[in-house]
């Protein structure tokens, strides 16, 4: 799976799961940015295993502070 499916399943799941604006997901917002809190991550971490069938600790996620860097890491763990 290349970058841009990752990044298009993202954010698709973003948009239907959590009622996001399209427009509102930028590789540059912050979690905080697009309006999602510690519990919403938590769900979102759960639909990441599903979706990729990837397993995430939650220090793996410590440093992922925007989405970029969140497509990067699915990235990443769907490689390794």
């Amino acid at each position: 799976m290349n970058k841009a499916e990752i990044t298009s399943k993202v954010n698709e799941f973003l948009v239907d799961e959590f009622e996001l604006e399209a427009d509102t997901l930028s590789p540059e917002a912050s979690w905080n940015d697009i309006g999602i809190d510690s519990l919403d991550f938590v769900d979102i971490v759960v639909v990441v295993e599903d979706i990729f069938d990837v397993v995430i600790k939650g220090e793996d996620m410590i440093d992922v502070k925007t989405l970029q860097e969140f497509y990067d890491f699915i990235e990443r763990k769907i490689n390794s």
